[in-house]
């Protein structure tokens, strides 16, 4: 099984973008995984909000495939604790998928089309992040969540 996270520009804060990279190097210990960066929209300050979600849904599009399992980081979607997440990632492994893809959106959230292709839509909490540093946190709970799994001592309940 493979873990891809897509997410929409570049990570550009020098002290996420390191916590980024060694939570990779964690993570890649217990599964195979990869990051997928789109590019961010152009010229949008015009450009209304629908138009920049549909723009930004076809560029996901275009780096998912037709058998991923897909799940949606949203602010509207189901909180988990931890040891429930770790539960729910365990099922999906099971699941007859080549991959797990996990999606950040842009700062408006997903055009509809992108909502009807996920099987789940996670929300990390209610609280408002970045969206540089949801990767950051995003990848901590997945690296979490694997320890969980394999029954190493990182988290303690």
């Amino acid at each position: 099984m493979r873990i891809a996270l897509i997410f929409t520009g570049k990570t550009t804060e020098r002290f996420i973008k390191e916590g980024i990279d060694n939570y990779i190097n964690r993570i890649s210990k217990y599964i195979t995984f990869e990051i997928i960066t789109i590019p961010e929209i152009k010229n949008t300050r015009n450009m209304p909000v629908r138009e920049q979600k549909i723009k930004e849904g076809a560029k996901i599009f275009q780096s998912i495939r037709s058998d991923d399992y897909v799940i949606l980081l949203d602010e509207k979607g189901t909180e988990y604790t931890t040891a429930e997440f770790a539960g729910m990632f365990e099922k999906a492994l099971m699941v007859q998928r080549k991959r797990i893809v996990f999606i950040i959106g842009g700062p408006w959230g997903f055009a509809d089309e992108v909502y009807s292709k996920a099987q789940l839509v996670l929300s990390l909490s209610r609280l408002t992040f970045s969206h540089q540093l949801v990767r950051l946190l995003f990848l901590e709970q997945l690296y979490r969540i694997l320890t969980v799994i394999n029954g190493d001592p990182y988290h303690h309940e």
